[in-house]
Parts: structure tokens; sequence; C-alpha cells
């Protein structure tokens, strides 16, 4: 396939007015200005002309509940927390995603390819979230990265949700010290692993404990809810003393310390902020806040947390954090490589590069700007959906 004319935003530091991209095999084959990549297709092979079009990278949402929290299927259709344990990392968002959600679909039509779904905020360990595609009949298929980051909760929600069953935590202190306790247990359950394993000894798996370890090791971070000041500082302290990686998530209040934010170095996923302050810990939440970040050096992505705001939004919540400070291209970067650096994709997604997954959003406008609309949205190189005027 070929996408000839149109302006390319490639998310990898160049932009090209009038460009030509090539897709082989899933992948993104070539891309560049005219004379730079030869059109050449071959009989049969499908050309798209995008001239007057923006071309850019799918669209991809950094933390949502689609197909996990469905929408008008009330209990029947909500998986989204275990509301009965406050630890429960061994939950696995793909054993509770139904791609066949709406949701989904509307993904796709505002040009949206990926997104990082997982468990909700009622539990201190949630569980794993994992980052897919949006287009398909089975979660398996859909994987890019499983587990991607194991989700956790400071504040509000885990102490509404246990306070009314006379079990912990009921207090920010003992969700701290029971996320501490976690990890601990955990750490020392990776030495005494590693031990065996030098010696050649048989070692018993813990069930619980082995989700942990990728976070320990690097591979993934912790996924934190978190909204007021107190909340983000207390993740950054539980972050910093066990040496792990952390993703500041919601961060409703990250542009009153954005000074502080950027000199520990974690990033931030903001939002949802096209949604009412319904919670005390949400009361500075301000659509001004991404800017804030971005200015101090935080690598900030933009949210939805569907079906908080719904998933089709999410363009438009980053246009609302453009008219609100944040940079126009960091409006573009927020919702493309941004979120794939920080889900642990950009190997993959996120930029209009050789060798990287073809996923595609073609607009006849800024996406970011209500009036427009998506011409083309394509998936691992295949279009699925269209919605280009017949002449």
């Amino acid at each position: 396939m070929y996408i000839v004319g149109g302006r390319i935003l490639t998310m990898a530091g160049r932009e090209i007015p009038e460009g030509i991209l090539q897709i082989r095999n899933g992948k993104i084959a070539q891309v560049g200005a005219r004379g730079e990549v030869k059109l050449q297709p071959e009989e049969g092979e499908q050309v798209v002309i995008a001239k007057n079009s923006l071309i850019m990278p799918g669209i991809i949402e950094a933390h949502c509940h689609m197909g996990i929290m469905e929408e008008k299927k009330s209990t029947e259709g909500d998986d989204c927390n275990e509301t009965v344990d406050p630890l429960t990392p061994a939950l696995r968002a793909i054993d509770g995603i139904n791609p066949m959600d709406a949701a989904f679909d509307d993904a796709v039509r505002a040009g949206i390819t990926a997104a990082m779904i997982g468990p909700g905020s009622s539990n201190v360990v949630g569980g794993q979230f994992a980052m897919v595609k949006t287009k398909g009949r089975r979660i398996d298929d859909l994987i890019l990265k499983s587990p991607a980051a194991m989700k956790v909760a400071f504040g509000e929600n885990p102490k509404v949700n246990y306070s009314g069953q006379n079990k912990s935590p009921v207090t920010r202190m003992a969700i701290a010290a029971m996320l501490r306790r976690e990890l601990w247990e955990s750490r020392e359950y990776l030495r005494q692993k590693q031990e065996a394993a030098e010696k050649g000894e048989y070692f018993a798996p813990d069930f619980e404990k082995e989700c942990y370890l990728p976070v320990l090791r690097g591979d993934i971070p912790l996924k934190a809810h978190v909204h007021r000041v107190d909340d983000i500082f207390t993740a950054i302290r539980i972050a910093k003393e066990f040496g792990i990686k952390m993703t500041m998530d919601h961060c409703s209040e990250g542009h009153l310390v954005a000074e502080e934010l950027a000199k520990e170095g974690f990033p931030a996923i903001v939002g949802p902020d096209l949604t009412s302050r319904n919670k005390i810990e949400v009361q500075n939440m301000s659509f001004k806040t991404a800017g804030v970040l971005n200015r101090a050096g935080v690598m900030v992505a933009i949210t939805t947390d569907h079906p908080v705001s719904q998933i089709q939004t999410l363009p438009l919540c980053a246009g609302l954090a453009v008219k609100a400070g944040l940079p126009m291209e960091e409006g573009f970067r927020a919702i493309t490589i941004y979120p794939a650096k920080i889900c642990g994709v950009a190997d993959r997604i996120g930029s209009l590069e050789v060798g990287k997954d073809a996923d595609i959003a073609i607009f006849d406008g800024n996406p970011m700007e209500i009036f427009t609309r998506t011409l083309y949205t394509i998936i691992n190189g295949e279009i699925v959906y269209c919605n280009v005027p017949r002449e």
C-alpha cells in the first residue's frame, strides 16, 4: 500500500509537507518526500490519495478501561475492580477485556489505534495492564505488550471502597504501608529465587509474588493512580525506595508542584479533564495541568480514562490542553510518541518510521479541532476505517 500526498507528521523530528508513505507486510517500508520515495505500486496494490490531508501516527490512549468496563452493560459488563481484596496483583487485564465493546469501534473512528487498558483504582494493587491494538475480535491477537504495567492506587478510591468493609485500608498511611510491604516481600522473594537458581535448588513459585518481578526488574512500571499532591509524592517516595519505574496517572494537582515533579523524572499521564469535579481529590483538576508540566520538563501524555470521558474525545482533550497552554506540537506528541514511550512500546508504534507497525491515522484537518473528520484509520497496514466521501 502507498499513501500519497498530504502533510505527514512523523513524530520523529520531521514534518513532510507533501509526502509518500509505503507499507509492506504491516510495517512502514518507506516514508519521505516526493523524490525520496518512488511511487512504484505493484499490480493490484492499493494507493491511497491523501491530498490536503494530515497523515500521522495512530493516536494512543495511555490509560483507560475500554472493554473491561463496558458501556450500557451494568454489572454484567463491569470487570474493572475486584472490590473484595485490596491486593490483587495477579489480575490480568487481558482476561477481562471484551474487544466487542462498542468503545473499540468509537476509538477506531477517532483514529485511535492502540490503548493501555487495565483494572480500576479501588484496590491498593489492582493488577496488570495490557497495551493492545483497537481492532479485532480476539484479545490475544491485539496484544502489543502484556503485562505492560502494574496498577496501584493512592488516595480516595481505596479509602472509600474499604472503609465500608471494616478492613484496611481506610487511611492513606495504610495504603502506603500495604504497597510497601508487597514490594518488600516481593524483593525478598526475588532474592531467594535468584539464590536458589545459583545453587541449582528447587524453588517453589508464589503465584502472586511472581507478578511483581517485572516491576522489580525494571521491565514495566508501577502505574500509580494519583490525583492530590500528597499522594503524588507518596507514590514517588515508594518508587524511589525500591528503585523502580513509575508513571503518575491523572496527576490532577501536578501543575501545583511541576518543578518538583520535573526533578524527579517520572512521566505523567494527565486526565481525565473532560469530566466533572465529582471527588474531593480532583477539585484542582484543570486542562492547564498538561502544559504546566510539559513546560517544566515532565513527559506528558493525555488520557480520557474511558469511560470517565469517552475514548473518542481523546484528540479533543489534547486540543483543550493546547488551548490551556500546551504547545501545539506537544499536543500531538502527547497522544502519539509520548504515550508510546511511557507505555514501553515506542519500538513498535507512536511515530512514522521505517520498520515500525503501520498504524496510521489520516484526517481532513487537525484532529484536536472539533470539526475535523477521520478519513482513514490503518492498523498493521490494513484499512480498518474509511470515511472518504464518494465523488
